[in-house]
């Protein structure tokens, strides 16, 4: 009960607050701004607001809600459920007058309320509705505003609300006629890295037929410094923003790749399947996401930690499975397995598509995933990347120890590099086979739960990706970890940098004929080849 006390009493305080800041509107403005022209409206309306009583607001909102009206053209009133209060003292009014007029607000007032309004909330405790404020008066600010910026500016804690303040204020000093105020906030814009900042200074070095938009040459030289000094800045944020979505993709492609690095690096097999194994990855994923919105809704924020191991087991099983059933009668014979691993991978897809539907899924991100953090106006590293980066790291970390340093990487490597002295000295190399495969098939898994976090789930997910992976195993050399970690990522980077240059699929055509020509000059890769082909 104490909780819904203190807000009633909290909710007492803000209405005799308003209600006294409403006694204090100067009653010549309130008006004003109920029946005067259109011009005299705006004007009434900037000074109440450059009088900065939150009073103002209330009446602003009365005013668009379509409350307000005017007794006797003389008296107005805030008129709601047939009760009416004195919009300059706060009096109750009874009875109702019975010449009350609706207050006319046209399209050219209700923007300028709004822009009022948003110019009050700059003083809002809550930063979320300061932030708001901000954006609305992105659009909309006047000159009569400039005293509130200032004083929010003044006051404001938070960078990026500061960022955009500082932006709104310069944008409206350039519409004066002061040229001196015009300048300085030329040379204020300078330190912004806000896109919107190069449109501003641009429209000042238009022309307008033999003249320009600017008509100081001081202003104009002083635009064209600072315009310089934004693009360079602008310049510098794409570089980031480029190198970031390079990692991101080469990331997504390195753990797309790593489990391929194995089953056709390290074990010789070519698996038309791969990418279905990580579409199954990604279907445990989802699974886990409605288990626990069913059955734990509270948990709901936790599910990954329990999807991460249930999509690495889920393909692993099915890799394993695929792998004791078709694979182990196939070693030595690539097009034989070529074929019917093709074939297996359609068996998967149809399966997927009778189980859960032809149409795509959706798997939410954890609230810790949500949003992003902002390095500058026009770079934000989204969590969900950023989580998906370290998780490959991770990913790799693990596989390297997995293989340089247990029981089971020390089999792997004996069978690889010569099977029959591995089996004569007791490595059961068909156990080996199997759990080599496993573990490729798992990390396929992992890279689809990962990819369920940045874009839908459906059948044919993995065949987005197939051919991206043995270009990343080829291009880095089979067998070689290292040589998959540093084509991911030289693969994710090229790709972004040349999406930017030329397009998207230029970008692949151009990728895929340097491969094609690397290859045939190094058919090693970038590391010498290894693995159970070196053998034959």
């Amino acid at each position: 009960m104490l909780p819904n006390k203190t807000a009633l009493a909290l909710s007492l305080a803000f209405l005799l607050f308003c209600a006294r800041a409403a006694w204090a509107l100067p009653a010549e403005l309130v008006l004003a701004v109920a029946t005067g022209d259109s011009d005299q409206q705006v004007a009434a309306v900037s000074g109440l607001v450059a009088s900065g009583d939150p009073g103002a607001g209330a009446f602003f909102k009365a005013l668009l809600d379509g409350e307000v009206q005017v007794a006797g053209g003389k008296r107005v009133l805030i008129v709601k459920d047939d009760k009416a209060v004195d919009a300059v003292t706060g009096e109750k009014v009874e009875p109702l007058p019975e010449d009350l007029e609706d207050a006319l607000v046209n399209n050219r007032l209700r923007g300028t309320l709004e822009s009022a309004r948003s110019a009050l909330r700059l003083a809002s405790p809550d930063r979320a509705e300061r932030l708001a404020a901000v954006k609305t008066l992105e659009d909309g600010a006047g000159e009569e505003m400039l005293p509130l910026i200032g004083k929010a500016l003044e006051h404001e804690s938070d960078a990026q609300i500061r960022k955009l303040l500082s932006l709104v204020q310069a944008s409206v000093q350039l519409k004066s006629a002061d040229a001196a105020l015009r300048l300085a906030a030329v040379e204020a814009l300078a330190q912004s890295d806000n896109p919107n900042t190069k449109m501003l200074l641009l429209g000042l070095l238009e022309k307008k037929g033999e003249s320009y938009a600017e008509p100081d040459a001081a202003v104009r030289a002083a635009a064209q410094a600072s315009l310089k000094a934004v693009q360079s800045r602008l310049s510098t944020a794409d570089r980031i923003n480029q190198i970031f979505t390079g990692i991101s993709l080469g990331s997504i492609l390195l753990l797309a790749a790593l489990g391929l690095a194995i089953t056709y690096g390290l074990m010789g097999v070519i698996n038309m399947a791969h990418g279905e194994l990580i579409m199954v990855g990604a279907y445990a994923t989802y699974l886990m996401q409605n288990l626990f919105r069913a059955q734990a809704p509270a948990l709901f924020d936790w599910y990954l930690l329990v999807a991460v191991p249930a999509a690495f087991f889920a393909s692993a099983l099915v890799g394993m499975a695929l792998e004791r059933s078709v694979i182990r009668f196939l070693y030595g014979r690539p097009l034989e397995t070529l074929l019917a691993t093709w074939g297996i991978s359609l068996i998967l897809i149809q399966s997927v598509r009778s189980l859960f539907g032809a149409q795509n899924v959706q798997v939410e991100n954890p609230v810790w995933m949500s949003g992003g953090v902002e390095m500058m106006a026009n770079v934000v590293f989204p969590w969900n990347r950023v989580v998906i980066i370290g998780f490959a790291l991770a990913v790799l970390a693990l596989v390297w120890f997995l293989l340089t340093r247990t029981r089971l990487g020390l089999f792997v490597r004996a069978v690889t590099q010569n099977r029959g002295m591995a089996s004569c000295v007791g490595v059961p190399t068909a156990r080996v086979d199997t759990l080599a495969f496993g573990l490729g098939s798992g990390i396929a898994g992992l890279a689809g739960c990962a990819l369920s976090q940045i874009g839908n789930v459906g059948p044919d997910l993995g065949q987005t990706y197939i051919v991206d992976s043995f270009m990343v195993v080829v291009l880095g050399g089979v067998g070689q970890l290292a040589g998959t970690v540093y084509a991911a990522l030289g693969l994710g980077m090229a790709n972004k940098f040349l999406e930017a240059w030329s397009g998207a699929v230029l970008a692949k055509i151009a990728i895929l004929a340097f491969i094609i020509i690397f290859i045939q000059k190094r058919p090693q890769g970038l590391f010498a080849l290894k693995g159970r082909m070196a053998d034959a």
